[in-house]
């Protein structure tokens, strides 16, 4: 660095998480011209963290594995929070030690806000959003390449009046077009439920989030990925909001609008196409979570094999 002289033996660190701020010149060589990236921790990196934080506190039947399965993207910081939210959460319940209960309510908290303390008191709207949270799971569990479901609730959370999480079956470095196409019709299935049981004037702004998410994989897909046949094999750049510009004409414009609604209309189809083979389903999925309000991977499997929850599991 500049002012140093050689064999002082000082070397200077720096750390940033927003290194495209930076001016360019505290990246020439003699400076910062060594850089190490440190991305968040894969799966073996959180379930070491984990085990690291749990070990200073007294829990119980506690699967590490589905824990850092279902922390895709945590901070060793997030991580420390979660172990902490759990441990305060079992203080409130007057437990002796933390369990999985504990830790994964921590980890909707992280994820998605803190939960309410009841769900909303209109019951109608309790039914759309069951219908809408049972969409969801039935065409994530009748999608090949989703990731299973973890769980799918009607207790708000955040500004969400339901959730349906899922738990990937292993880190993934690359998603393929099949995954992405699967994702995009599981989030598609909450809109899709809507119109097919409460008709088309009676679809509400409850998927705003999701369309937004669907939208924006159709997005890249067309404009980055190169996963248009149409568009072909190249990245579209030099536009914002896809205006024509100098780089970028109009009919190029029009064919990659036309290829984006293309690619999420499909996904809404394939959305209905489920729901409408598996209707009873269904039914009993959105029944099962206003009675139950939260179902978990093992209750959803139940349901779709027409199997009944017993009251007993679910309310001890």
């Amino acid at each position: 660095m500049d002012g140093f002289h050689q064999n002082e033996g000082v070397i200077v660190l720096g750390a940033t998480n927003r290194r495209d701020d930076l001016d360019q010149a505290l990246l020439r060589p003699g400076r910062f011209d060594v850089e190490v990236v440190v991305p968040t921790p894969d799966f073996g990196g959180r379930k070491e963290i984990l085990t690291l934080y749990l070990a200073k506190i007294l829990h119980k039947d506690i699967d590490i594995d589905t824990l850092a399965r279902g922390t895709t993207g945590f901070t060793g910081a997030d991580l420390e929070n979660m172990v902490n939210q759990a441990a305060l959460r079992a203080a409130i319940d007057g437990a002796e030690v933390v369990t999985m209960k504990h830790l994964e309510s921590a980890r909707d908290k992280v994820l998605m806000g803190p939960e309410k303390k009841a769900r909303v008191p209109d019951e109608e709207a309790n039914k759309i959003t069951a219908y809408h949270e049972g969409g969801h799971a039935i065409v994530a569990y009748f999608t090949k390449e989703s990731h299973p479901i973890h769980k799918v609730t009607i207790m708000p959370r955040g500004p969400s009046l339901g959730h349906t999480s899922y738990i990937p079956e292993k880190e993934r470095y690359h998603v393929t077009k099949a995954q992405l196409l699967a994702m995009m019709d599981t989030m598609m299935g909450g809109r899709a439920a809507e119109e097919l049981v409460f008709g088309p004037e009676n679809i509400t702004s409850g998927a705003g989030s999701d369309l937004k998410q669907a939208t924006s994989i159709a997005t890249h897909m067309v404009k980055d990925w190169g996963m248009s046949e149409r568009v072909g094999l190249r990245t579209i750049e030099g536009a914002k909001g896809l205006q024509p510009s100098e780089s970028l004409g109009p009919n190029t414009v029009e064919q990659v609008d036309a290829e984006i609604k293309k690619i999420l209309s499909d996904s809404y189809e394939r959305a209905k196409a489920i729901l409408k083979a598996h209707p009873k389903e269904h039914k009993a999925l959105a029944e099962a979570l206003l009675k139950y309000e939260t179902l978990d991977s093992e209750d959803v499997k139940a349901i779709m094999g027409g199997s009944k929850i017993s009251q007993e599991s679910k309310t001890s």
